[in-house]
């Protein structure tokens, strides 16, 4: 299994980290180890020596066939299911990668860093590009989005990976996080919505 994630697919994510809004020619695309993925409930133990971890909350979509360089007007063949995730980020770490220009996957890909919850048919969720996500933390409401705001739309990133990566049954696309990201604490309560379905719910331990 191969977790793929996309960073600042959202404008107004952009805007928050003082990223140019416009656009970029491409994806931004990273990739976390399997060791990252988070679920059943299970609790998110913040590694200790990491510093500030922010929680970024994005709709995750499930593959579900073997392709490799697929057409974007195919892409929708190739996903069955979509969750809430979140994308957890060192953000004092990335800040250091940043600056010394190296690779993210330090901070983005340690273990317990890709929370996801459970999952809903795309018969049920329907458009894909239609989609109302949020985050709630010890029952306020944190962040939330629209998967119609996204720079690049799920089929868009399913035929951009597929150019690099054959993708697997089981892989998994976390398509990106709007405005509102922020730290998590010990003993806080996440809970995540597609719409008003709660379909992720886990504890900072």
């Amino acid at each position: 299994m191969k977790i793929f994630a996309v960073a600042e697919n959202y404008s107004s994510h952009r805007h928050e980290m003082g990223v140019a809004a416009d656009r970029p020619d491409t994806p931004v695309i990273f990739s976390k180890a399997d060791s990252a993925l988070l679920k059943d409930r299970k609790p998110f133990f913040p590694p200790d020596d990491l510093g500030r971890i922010d929680y970024e909350t994005e709709v995750v979509v499930r593959i579900c066939r073997l392709g490799k360089s697929i057409p974007e007007r195919f892409a929708h063949r190739y996903y069955d299911a979509v969750t809430c995730g979140v994308d957890f980020t060192a953000r004092d770490l990335q800040a250091r990668l940043k600056a010394a220009g190296q690779p993210w996957e330090l901070c983005k890909g340690f273990d317990g860093s890709a929370a996801i919850g459970e999952w809903l048919p795309i018969e049920e969720v329907g458009d894909v590009q239609d989609v109302r996500f949020h985050l709630d933390i010890n029952g306020r409401c944190v962040q939330s989005g629209h998967t119609a705001d996204m720079l690049f739309s799920v089929d868009a990133l399913v035929a951009y990976i597929s150019r690099y990566f054959t993708l697997r049954t089981g892989d998994l696309l976390f398509t990106g996080t709007p405005a509102g990201i922020g730290p998590v604490h010990i003993d806080d309560h996440l809970d995540g919505f597609i719409g008003e379905r709660k379909v992720l719910s886990f504890n900072v331990k």
